[in-house]
């Protein structure tokens, strides 16, 4: 077992450590293959098909963690699709910090959304710092490639956020069937994105914008918030 990422060629997933190997379980997530230390308890109910022992020092050649986890699991990749009647979604489009995409999941799921779209060029959310930064979220939310036509598709507003443009976003009325649409670190969404709303945070300072994990974070609890609310 080499170095591997938390994809690996042949569309399966690899977790780190027994907290997320106890929420992929909860989930229904298909464990393959287990590996934990040599003479480590084996985690029990995961149903693997195949578990092994890694000789002493192993665990610390392959894993992506400092502290070497006392297991990783290999969780069979599953197809995941737009839930029906969604809406509430969340677009991140070519995110490209992992620990970004992983709060951006994280947030998500906590503010009641249905899904998280990744446009094409977005960073991979089984990469293992954003999977660590979902803290288990990519595991149970809806989590899609598609594209921005994709969600209109699908019925739902495209709210584009900007940090100079749009209106306020507490003064949006959220409660339809909205996404809330976040771009790039370094470049945000194309003035011209296909977007059917513009919002923004305001700030004071001279700080241009605020980072995208945290203007995500924001907006989706200004969804919830008025959910709460209607």
């Amino acid at each position: 077992m080499g170095r591997r990422s938390s994809r690996s060629e042949e569309g399966v997933v690899v977790v780190e450590g027994r907290s997320l190997l106890d929420q992929a379980v909860a989930a229904g997530w298909t464990v393959d293959e287990l590996y934990v230390i040599n003479g480590g308890d084996l985690p029990l109910r995961t149903g693997a098909e195949f578990t092994a022992q890694l000789a002493h020092g192993v665990m610390e050649r392959v894993t992506t963690l400092e502290t070497p986890p006392s297991v990783i699991s290999v969780l069979a990749a599953r197809p995941v699709v737009m839930p029906e009647a969604a809406t509430f979604v969340v677009v991140a489009d070519r995110i490209g910090d992992p620990g970004n995409l992983g709060t951006i999941i994280r947030s998500a799921e906590a503010a009641g959304a249905d899904a998280v779209v990744l446009t094409s060029g977005s960073v991979d959310p089984w990469n293992p710092k954003a999977l660590r930064a979902a803290a288990g979220s990519s595991l149970r939310v809806a989590v899609i490639h598609g594209s921005l036509d994709d969600v209109r598709d699908a019925g739902l507003t495209l709210i584009g956020t900007s940090s100079h443009r749009g209106s306020t976003y507490c003064d949006l009325d959220l409660r339809g069937p909205v996404a809330i649409v976040v771009g790039n670190e370094a470049h945000g969404l194309a003035d011209d994105a296909p977007v059917d709303l513009w919002t923004t945070i305001p700030h004071h300072g001279p700080a241009e914008s605020i980072n995208v994990a945290m203007a995500a974070t924001v907006l989706v609890f200004e969804v919830a918030r008025q959910r709460r609310g209607s």
